[in-house]
């Protein structure tokens, strides 16, 4: 049981969904000499490309999903702030001043950023090891500096909700291991899910925080085989609330249709979403 928060007007059961997105196209994985004059060779931001990819993301989530996005979380890695600025401006654009009908861009789009609150969480930030994290590029010292404000800063003016705490105040500690990261990827996700019941989630994170959404959510998978850029895996689950703004929630449940660029082996057959056209069976 726990409060019931946001200004929503809630029925007194529904379903809150959580959706979890990998970031978009990483400059260093089309550039390569980009980490050699680099300040920060470990926080590559996105191409242009994969800023357009994940403005279209964002405008597939505004109209397929079904149910509007009321909060966002971030990692604070700069692909991942880049990614959620793109998606954001499309889940609240109320204009386009656009010129060019082909534009795919966020270019002369405007925002109502009333619309969605979003908070930096450092618990969704990349795995902190050198499998993640390339050798040629970690801090000697392990240490990753990042400054809240100039990271807010990338986002859109005006989304930042300054009241929201963080569950993790720090970094997870340099070297931590997979299941390590993946046990943090599902602690932070039930957390931020159990802190706003109210509400429906998107979390925008690293590609092993999806892997561990579809692992730990979506019934019957034995491997996750790839997580294509701004993949996302959905998840939700029942909520009731009592008269007195308590609720009871049961568990986040991985729906299938709603695995869209994964592609993971089911214990049947494997399985590709209908971003994945490598593969035959989609879903």
């Amino acid at each position: 049981m726990g409060p019931l928060h946001g200004d929503l007007t809630i029925e007194s059961q529904f379903y809150q969904n959580v959706v979890v997105m990998r970031h978009g196209d990483r400059i260093d994985n089309f550039e390569p000499l980009w980490t050699s004059t680099a300040a920060r060779p470990w926080d590559p931001p996105l191409v242009e490309a994969g800023k357009v990819r994940a403005y279209c993301k964002g405008q597939r989530l505004r109209n397929q999903l079904g149910f509007p996005i009321h909060r966002v979380f971030v990692s604070p890695f700069l692909r991942c702030l880049q990614t959620a600025t793109e998606v954001i401006i499309a889940l609240c654009a109320v204009a386009d001043h656009r010129d060019d009908p082909n534009d795919l861009s966020a270019n002369g789009v405007v925002i109502d950023p009333s619309k969605i609150k979003v908070s930096i969480e450092y618990g969704l930030c990349e795995m902190m090891n050198l499998r993640a994290i390339r050798p040629n590029v970690a801090p000697n010292d392990g240490v990753f500096d990042f400054n809240l404000p100039q990271c807010e800063a990338v986002l859109p003016s005006g989304t930042i909700d300054h009241a929201a705490e963080q569950l993790h105040k720090q970094l997870p500690e340099w070297q931590e291991t997979l299941e390590g990261a993946r046990g943090r990827y599902l602690e932070v996700i039930k957390a931020l899910a159990d802190k706003y019941p109210s509400e429906n989630l998107l979390l925008v994170t690293h590609g092993e925080g999806v892997v561990a959404a579809v692992c730990g959510f979506l019934q019957e998978v034995k491997m996750v085989r790839q997580v294509e850029y701004c993949a996302y895996s959905h998840s939700r689950r029942p909520i009731e609330f009592s008269e007195n703004k308590s609720f009871t929630a049961g568990d986040l449940v991985g729906l299938h249709e709603g695995q869209v660029g994964i592609t993971y082996d089911a214990c049947d057959s494997e399985v590709a979403s209908d971003d994945s056209p490598k593969k035959t069976n989609t879903i």
